[in-house]
């Protein structure tokens, strides 16, 4: 898979993208992960990548050309990718872990972060595939919910966690929430593991994780429940 991020502030990917199972699935050839400086497809000497809107109002909105810019460039190092935009926004699709896993199947994901009031509807109607929102409540920029979604597929790949169990035992992967998990020491601060989990018998333990992850399910997230 191939990601490119388009950001006005690349900085604030610099370490994300070189620790743990990022950087681990970029060095085994799972992702390629770019990240590009939107002030660097600037029109003017000023690097200017935002300007007032028109019709007046609070803010500042993020100009067409940069971003259009970006886009003809990245799309140019990779001619053969078929790409999917996604533009991370409050009015976007509700994302979830159906999301991830739909993404995780994409060739080349191309992200574009707003920032300030928004970005020029023209980029939407004329660039963007998908409109994606982690939730209802608003950020600085798209730059901490692009790193979400990114973190969220690139695990999905397989081989990105080593074990893909591990990937599919997590919550939500079926449609429900994960069962408690315990380790090393059996007895910490009076608190004991539950004996079951402590008594190798597989069958019986798998047994007990499945009614954990249904009633704490059914206890926090019911409507996980409903729609399954």
């Amino acid at each position: 898979m191939q990601i490119d991020i388009i950001t006005a502030f690349p900085d604030m990917f610099r370490d994300f993208c070189g620790e743990s199972i990022l950087r681990r699935a970029q060095e085994n050839g799972l992702v390629q992960i770019e990240v590009w400086d939107l002030r660097t497809f600037a029109v003017d000497k000023h690097k200017t990548v935002d300007d007032y809107p028109y019709g007046g109002g609070p803010g500042m909105i993020l100009k067409p050309e940069p971003i259009f810019k970006a886009v003809d460039k990245i799309k140019k190092v990779h001619p053969k990718r078929k790409s999917k935009i996604v533009f991370m926004t409050p009015q976007g699709e509700q994302y979830s872990q159906q999301k991830a896993r739909e993404l995780s199947k994409e060739d080349h994901l191309i992200f574009i972060c707003g920032h300030y009031r928004g970005v020029d509807e023209r980029i939407i109607t004329k660039l963007v595939t998908d409109e994606i929102s982690i939730g209802d409540y608003i950020l600085t920029g798209g730059e901490l919910p692009t790193a979400v979604v990114v973190d969220s597929v690139v695990r999905l790949l397989p081989g990105a966690l080593g074990d893909f169990d591990s990937a599919e035992g997590d919550s939500f992967s079926k449609d429900r929430l994960d069962h408690p998990h315990y380790t090393r020491p059996a007895i910490f601060r009076k608190l004991k593991v539950p004996e079951i989990l402590l008594s190798g018998h597989h069958a019986r333990i798998h047994a007990w994780r499945e009614e954990k992850a249904q009633k704490r399910t059914a206890d926090r997230r019911p409507d996980l429940l409903n729609k399954k």
